[in-house]
């Protein structure tokens, strides 16, 4: 998943391309979790803001990471938020040093001789 999240609204596409998932998975979500609540365009076009997808991100953790079933993951997330964010940061950032790591580790293979 990208993190660069520079603009200040996003199209469905863009957060779809962000994220790795189908639009069409945003726009289930959107019906299933009550937190997802994109603003809509003077065309009816859904934009994103960041806050809504690092939402979203949360709900990808919780579904397609943690394999909760959509009903347990809205649970949760009403029951407790600001852990399920916390818990998300850390393994994203846990996923980014691995990813360094993995990284040094072919820099370093490359030298020897």
């Amino acid at each position: 998943m990208e993190d660069n999240l520079s603009k200040k609204f996003y199209r469905i596409g863009d957060v779809a391309e962000i994220l790795g998932v189908p639009a069409s998975t945003l726009r289930f979500w959107e019906k299933e979790f009550t937190v997802i609540k994109p603003k809509r365009n003077a065309k009816n076009i859904r934009v994103y803001t960041a806050k809504d997808i690092e939402t979203i991100k949360m709900i990808y953790y919780l579904v397609k990471e943690k394999g909760l079933k959509l009903d347990a993951a809205q649970a949760m997330i009403k029951r407790n938020r600001d852990g399920i964010n916390k818990q998300h940061e850390v393994v994203e950032r846990l996923k980014n040093v691995k990813e360094e790591l993995l990284k040094l580790e072919n820099a370093l293979s490359s030298l020897k001789p």
